[in-house]
């Protein structure tokens, strides 16, 4: 993908005060990963061990316990991590043109300290999601979530795309882009739409500027210090990307037999862009994946997709219902363009739906149900779930198909 411009469109979020903020809090928060990991990590555990009576620190200091070499090994696992933050901040920057050594004095392009406890935690947690989207290991969590929505494309479209029609799939909500990159080596033209700066910085560097297959080296698990059964349970290391996008692109450009299609993400909150006229039955599929809990309002949701699909589209759904506004706590901008006023996530009010009335509403508004998958058959999977851990936390996530009633 082209940079910037092909996950931004035709807006700039530079030259929007609230969006420039958003954007970089995001660079700033990548940025301190190295810093408040080892802080928050290694430093205070390390205040609380020498707190300790002198005869206990020096029994756990001995092996087999060798506590302090631990925190010394793990260290070097945010070292090493930090280095990937480090990499998504300066290209990041680079496509925006931005100094990585900002004029503090100057607001419009400091980007420096800017970041909140909240930004660095989504930092923090975009750097361990690349286990779940980009390491082999992590295939499991993508077989339940992914592999149902590219059996489903093909099921519906391969004799069309056989026939050489372009088919176009939105995924909202496309985090780290690794659904959309599947999507278009099935070859399908894929549309990923993302609302977070976090996830928007860290899928382009994965996408456009990883040095290849298995060439960066990731500590998911690392600073974590609970439910574990052993140290090296905690420092496993995992290679990302497993599949080089850049490498498979060139082989499909290669060879002819080898389906590719064209691939794109926006940066916008996804009720406000695909609401909008200009985006009227544009689409032949819609795939969310862990998504539509996200919304505060499921129905502007609803609206969005009735609106973007053609008719006779078909929408297809794998997730659980994690309502993210459940604690009714106020909404934050997070990132990537809400213009209008009272639009999208930022719009007032909020409420939960069971499953049963998902479905009722999903009829309601202009759809009708190809398929929903029985309770029994649902696969129980994790969200970037340690196999090893002594606490796991397991998702039961439906997975369905509705189409689009024509008009």
């Amino acid at each position: 993908m082209d940079e910037a411009q092909s996950w931004t469109g035709d807006f700039d979020p530079l030259a929007d005060p609230d969006e420039r903020r958003v954007l970089f809090a995001a660079f700033d928060s990548f940025r301190q990963y190295r810093r408040t990991a080892h802080l928050n990590t290694t430093h205070r555990r390390r205040q609380a061990f020498w707190a300790l009576p002198s005869a206990h620190s020096q029994l756990l200091s001995e092996p087999p316990f060798s506590l302090m070499d631990n925190f010394n090994r793990v260290d070097d696992a945010i070292d090493i991590n930090a280095d990937i933050a480090d990499a998504i901040v300066t290209t990041g920057l680079e496509s925006f043109g931005l100094s990585a050594n900002p004029d503090p004095k100057d607001p419009d392009n400091n980007w420096h300290g800017v970041a909140t406890s909240s930004d660095v935690n989504k930092a923090h947690s975009t750097i361990r999601q690349f286990y779940r989207d980009w390491s082999e290991e992590g295939q499991p969590e993508r077989d339940v979530c992914h592999t149902p929505v590219l059996e489903d494309l093909r099921d519906e479209f391969s004799g069309r795309l056989a026939a050489g029609e372009g088919i176009r799939v939105l995924v909202p909500g496309a985090g780290l882009g690794r659904l959309v990159f599947e999507i278009c080596r099935a070859g399908f033209d894929a549309e990923g739409n993302e609302i977070s700066y976090h996830q928007l910085l860290a899928s382009s560097w994965v996408l456009n500027h990883t040095a290849g297959p298995k060439s960066h080296r990731l500590f998911p698990f690392a600073l974590h210090f609970s439910n574990l059964q052993s140290r090296r349970q905690q420092l496993q290391q995992f290679l990302i990307p497993d599949v080089h996008p850049g490498a498979a692109m060139l082989e499909a450009q290669r060879n002819p037999d080898t389906p590719f299609g064209t691939m794109s993400m926006t940066a916008a909150d996804f009720v406000v862009l695909y609401s909008n006229p200009s985006q009227k039955d544009a689409f032949n599929a819609v795939a969310t994946v862990f998504f539509i809990d996200t919304a505060p309002n499921l129905i502007r949701y609803i609206e969005a997709i009735r609106n973007c699909l053609k008719p006779n589209g078909l929408w297809i759904n794998v997730g659980p219902l994690l309502w993210h506004f459940e604690d009714g706590h106020q909404r934050t901008h997070s990132g990537a363009s809400n213009h209008a006023p009272n639009q999208g996530i930022g719009e007032p009010g909020n409420f939960e739906l069971t499953e049963e009335e998902v479905y009722h509403l999903v009829q309601r508004m202009g759809f009708t149900f190809v398929k929903i998958q029985p309770t029994e058959d649902r696969a129980e999977v994790g969200y970037i779930q340690d196999p090893g851990s002594m606490l796991r936390s397991l998702y039961r996530p439906v997975h369905w198909i509705a189409r689009k009633n024509p008009q």
